[in-house]
């Protein structure tokens, strides 16, 4: 299915982008870029969620722009089906995570993602060597086998890990003991809900979720209660599996917006 036709079907259906996105699951950053010619390979699975909304049914066609479905799947799978066996065939160019069956289309991570994710991974590392403690800080892209069944792998921002028998080649198997997520305007529902849910369950045992947007760091500390601490970017905030021994400096992290464009910040 070519863009054309897909922009021809929406206008001649009467449907916005905003409506197309509602009923394809695509995030509306994600469809507006396929829509306008920007992401000029969108995911496969993104193609043919728009074309089912618009079509009816999946055609067995060449892509919009000329790959061949074939190299993926013969038969699409509906959301919640999809397997380990699906994340691995999926193409490398195309970033994204399995969540209990749920393919997540991951946009590349922004500056500001990546400057927050190895600052604190920077800061945990030095508190790991000065203290001789052998846990192991990663940032971005590193999958983890959050379940240890066939129906997630994830990929968060940042971690710590533990307990090094949880270390595969490939990755982790099992929960790390720390994550960290920056958020974005795709991400936000995902990263708010439907990980944090996920990361309760596996037994993460702390969970903080850093929003560019409303410059706020949630601190969830899943051995308590569960009820997450809120914090301007200004202060310090501990790391409570240090016992809060590690500081980490909010003024840091606000200080880094300065190199940013403020509407480029929490995009994508």
């Amino acid at each position: 299915m070519t863009l054309e036709e897909i922009r021809k079907r929406k206008d001649e259906l009467g449907m916005s982008a905003a409506t197309l996105a509602e009923l394809s699951h695509v995030p509306l950053g994600t469809l507006q870029k396929i829509l306008s010619g920007e992401t000029k390979s969108p995911r496969y699975a993104t193609r043919m969620a728009i074309e089912q909304i618009l079509f009816g049914q999946q055609k067995k066609v060449p892509n919009m722009l000329g790959e061949s479905p074939a190299e993926y799947a013969t038969n699409r799978k509906k959301q919640g089906e999809y397997t380990l066996e699906d994340y691995y065939a999926w193409p490398d160019d195309q970033r994204i995570e399995l969540i209990d069956g749920v393919i997540y289309d991951m946009s590349a991570p922004t500056f500001i993602h990546q400057r927050f994710a190895f600052h604190f991974a920077y800061l945990v590392q030095n508190y790991i060597d000065k203290k001789g403690g052998s846990c192991i800080p990663m940032v971005s892209p590193v999958d983890v086998k959050l379940d240890c069944d066939n129906k997630t792998m994830i990929q968060p921002d940042a971690l710590i890990l533990c307990d090094k028998n949880k270390i595969r080649r490939w990755g982790i198997e099992g929960a790390p003991d720390f994550i960290l997520e920056v958020l974005s305007d795709s991400t936000r529902k995902k990263d708010l809900t439907i990980k944090l849910k996920k990361y309760i369950n596996a037994g993460v045992k702390e969970y903080w979720i850093l929003d560019p947007r409303d410059k706020r760091l949630y601190v969830y500390d899943f051995r308590d209660e569960g009820i997450p601490g809120i914090y301007p970017l200004s202060g310090e905030v501990g790391v409570r599996i240090y016992d809060e021994e590690l500081k980490i400096c909010l003024d840091d992290l606000a200080a880094m917006f300065a190199d940013v464009p403020e509407e480029n910040n929490f995009s994508n």
